[in-house]
């Protein structure tokens, strides 16, 4: 054993309570973390030298890839650091298991169970083969994360390729219709299986993410030994040292639906009081030769302490650089069956996004998810509106939001920007996409309610 500590970066951009707790896992089994952020980090090339700064001994890989918009740039950085230091979920890996399709592909190659799917470049190839799956499908963006991108959808409809700028797919749908839909996700840390749950879908949807209000169960002891197998086997095809592996049910067994290599630890946790990031210190650790205590591993991972780390960089102080947006701007939306350009209202006091019903059905927004009770004008009750899932590209950027449905037909604008795309933006209210049309208004004419 090294007689000085190991140092262990964590490569995260974010503030994750992930990235915290094994920060703090490191530290509390005896060695030094080191976050690898934007504050603090450098690679520098130096007479033939290749150095890390700030020097660590090892990487524990925990980049966000599937919400980011241009997931190669965070691979090329993250091969940079493979390159020069031993790495915990090496590059190549994270990137066959963000690409839910690739995921599908490499473990079937396998001849580990997955549902069975199709992914088509053309409108017309996915389109002719997508009743095969029956009327009642599985719709995902081949990247996507906390169950944004995934629709189940009507097949007698016609789906598209992509949503936005993302590839999708059709997946056949596993349920077993006599009991109440869950999935069991299996958290695997080198070799073992650290712990795991049954996700119950929240009211309303089909979805199990804990992100979306999914009900968790423990299923450590009690999961059938072929699901064991299977996630272990999983984790492994895909070469990856820790991984969050979903499987789910059908009526003769169990099918892998994703390996999610960033997995988050809360509801794990809450489920069986097991956290996973001592053990994925302990493995970074051991990767370099250094010595760790079993019995220390195990009395951490009663605890998941996601306080802020000792060895986070003090934040400085950065100049607003979040991107403008106008009162009103042109954007394109896009459901499961299409996409346009539109005119969308900027509105700070609206938490939600909406979409007129109109233009809902010209994209294929939905299916419909649940209902959400709207206050507007003066109605002291609200209104009770159907929301879906919806892809709303702005400048450039595309947003996964959860958008209600009304008839906006007497309005001049069809879509209506709420909060949750909002709080990406600074609102410049003198700045107008449909300035021409403004200006042909000015004689007193009503444009927008």
């Amino acid at each position: 054993m090294p007689e000085d500590p190991v140092r262990v970066g964590v490569l995260s951009l974010h503030n994750s309570k992930e990235t915290k707790a094994i920060c703090n896992a490191i530290e509390s089994l005896g060695h030094e973390p080191v976050w690898l952020r934007e504050e603090n980090t450098a690679i520098v090339v130096e007479d033939g030298v290749v150095e890390v700064e700030p020097a660590v001994d090892v990487i524990a890989n925990r980049l966000l890839l599937s919400n980011t918009e241009q997931p190669a740039e965070l691979l090329g950085l993250a091969t940079t650091f493979e390159r020069i230091r031993p790495m915990l979920n090496e590059p190549n890996a994270v990137l066959a298991s963000i690409h839910k399709f690739a995921t599908a592909a490499t473990l079937a190659d396998w001849n580990i169970r997955v549902p069975d799917a199709l992914l088509a470049l053309s409108n017309d190839r996915l389109n002719e083969d997508r009743e095969r799956f029956g009327d009642v499908g599985v719709y995902k963006t081949a990247i996507g994360t906390h169950g944004g991108g995934t629709w189940k959808v009507d097949l007698t409809e016609r789906v598209n390729p992509k949503v936005g700028n993302r590839q999708a797919f059709l997946q056949r749908l596993i349920d077993r219709d006599d009991e109440a839909h869950r999935d069991l996700r299996v958290y695997v840390v080198d070799d073992g299986i650290v712990g795991s749950m049954y996700r119950y879908a929240p009211e309303g949807d089909w979805r199990t993410n804990v992100a979306l209000g999914g009900a968790v169960e423990d299923a450590t002891d009690d999961m059938p030994d072929e699901a064991a197998e299977t996630a272990l086997y999983a984790a492994d095809v895909m070469g990856l040292d820790y991984a969050g592996v979903d499987l789910v049910e059908g009526y003769d067994g169990w099918y892998v639906l994703e390996v999610n290599p960033t997995a988050g630890f809360k509801g794990l946790f809450e489920a069986t009081g097991t956290s996973p990031a001592p053990y994925i210190a302990k493995l970074a650790i051991e990767t370099v030769g250094g010595a760790i205590d079993d019995a220390d591993v195990r009395r951490l991972a009663t605890t998941l302490d996601d306080s802020r780390p000792s060895c986070a960089p003090q934040p400085k102080r950065q100049p607003d650089e979040q991107p403008v947006i106008g009162y009103i701007e042109e954007v394109v939306v896009t459901g499961t069956s299409g996409s346009t350009q539109t005119f969308a209202k900027s509105d700070t006091g609206a938490t939600r996004t909406s979409i007129d019903t109109s233009l809902a059905a010209e994209i294929g927004a939905g299916p419909i998810k649940s209902m959400t009770r709207v206050k507007s004008g003066s109605s002291k009750s609200g209104k009770a509106r159907p929301v879906v899932d919806l892809v709303v590209g702005v400048g450039g950027n595309q947003h996964t939001v959860t958008a209600s449905v009304e008839d906006r037909g007497h309005m001049e604008y069809p879509l209506l920007l709420g909060r949750d795309i909002l709080e990406s933006y600074r609102v410049d209210v003198r700045r107008r996409a449909d300035a021409d049309r403004a200006e042909r208004a000015e004689d007193g004419a009503v444009l927008e309610e």
